[in-house]
């Protein structure tokens, strides 16, 4: 099974960057034509993108052209914001038979929220991008959703949250919706500033905290601390709900990466490529210098082909439904289930 990324990149959203990132792509594999290609494209091309998509067809001399604009591109020879760019990964053939049962569901969406009828069913991984646009079998979907499922490959999902737990679990005593009032019998404020660390206490900056019901779920957000002590969060709470506080830190992220893909890996067999969907928010904007998570990636999985993109959100199944998470990175890692 050959399979190759390719990267281009420039000062325009011009079509010749998806045919040049599919090309690179192919000569990398030693291919003169793909049976399938995952192909993202910068949000500058969210407007017109059919000219692109066209392009990389006719390089790769196939329609199955599948995936979405965002906000910045991956492959395993780096990252790319902040340009005009096309990431493509051509796959030579899908295997014979039917999907194997470890095999989720690529998913592509331009809303603002996760699509209802995403929430249940088949896991989905994929990546969530305001008024981005998406494709199938290499034609924009007006509906603003698109998935693919890549059938005979086994696929194994890395989730890092990138969290650090400050607590345990604590009781909510008194709260009303969003608003939670009292914890552990003291307000919402005091209990949160006693378990940050001490330099974070006296300014208490909401920036990178968030509440989480159970370890591995999506952080809540903390929208407000209010002058009652009370704060507000992204999502209701009930009396008697269990919630621990978190951080994200740029050390604390990195360690989080490394392990996910450390217990995630199967020793026995390398994978065949690697999807990987991150946040505006966990890349080298939050790393300050570079993509650390990436870096993890190729430290621990060099020479496997990687495509990937930056959006606003990602998706994950989590607890027999799928979630929409902020700030994290899902790896799906594919091997050939016939091998």
């Amino acid at each position: 099974m050959k399979v190759a990324s390719g990267l281009a990149a420039g000062p325009k959203p011009l079509p010749e960057l998806a045919s040049k990132a599919v090309r690179r792509a192919l000569t990398k594999a030693e291919l003169t034509q793909a049976g399938a290609v995952l192909l993202f494209l910068t949000r500058d091309f969210q407007r017109q993108p059919q000219a692109a998509l066209l392009a990389a067809a006719r390089v790769a001399g196939c329609m199955e052209i599948f995936g979405c604009t965002a906000y910045g591109l991956i492959t395993e020879e780096g990252w790319l914001l902040d340009q005009s760019g096309a990431a493509a990964l051509v796959i030579e053939s899908m295997p014979a038979g039917n999907s194997a049962p470890n095999n989720h569901l690529l998913s592509f969406t331009g809303h603002s929220t996760l699509p209802f009828d995403w929430q249940a069913g088949q896991a989905r991984v994929g990546l969530l991008d305001s008024e981005a646009a998406v494709w199938s079998h290499g034609r924009q979907i007006i509906n603003g959703n698109a998935e693919i499922r890549l059938p005979g490959f086994n696929s194994r999902l890395a989730i890092s949250t990138g969290l650090h737990l400050l607590c345990e679990p604590l009781r909510v005593d008194d709260c009303q919706s969003y608003d939670v009032r009292t914890i552990g019998g003291m307000s919402a404020v005091d209990s949160l500033r006693r378990k940050l660390p001490g330099e974070r206490r006296q300014t208490l900056s909401l920036h990178n905290i968030v509440a989480i019901r159970q370890p591995n779920e999506p952080g809540i957000a903390i929208l407000a601390a209010n002058d009652d002590g009370s704060l507000t969060l992204a999502e209701p709470f009930q009396p008697g709900e269990m919630l621990s506080w978190a951080i994200r830190q740029p050390l604390s992220a990195e360690q989080d990466m490394t392990q996910t893909l450390s217990v995630t890996v199967n020793a026995q067999k390398a994978p065949d490529f690697a999807v990987m969907f991150s946040c505006i928010g966990r890349g080298p904007l939050f790393y300050g210098d570079d993509d650390r998570d990436l870096n993890a990636f190729r430290e621990k999985l060099p020479n496997t082909p990687l495509i990937g993109a930056y959006g606003s959100g990602q998706i994950a199944p989590c607890a027999g439904r799928n979630r929409l998470f902020q700030n994290s990175v899902m790896t799906l890692l594919f091997e050939n289930a016939d091998v």
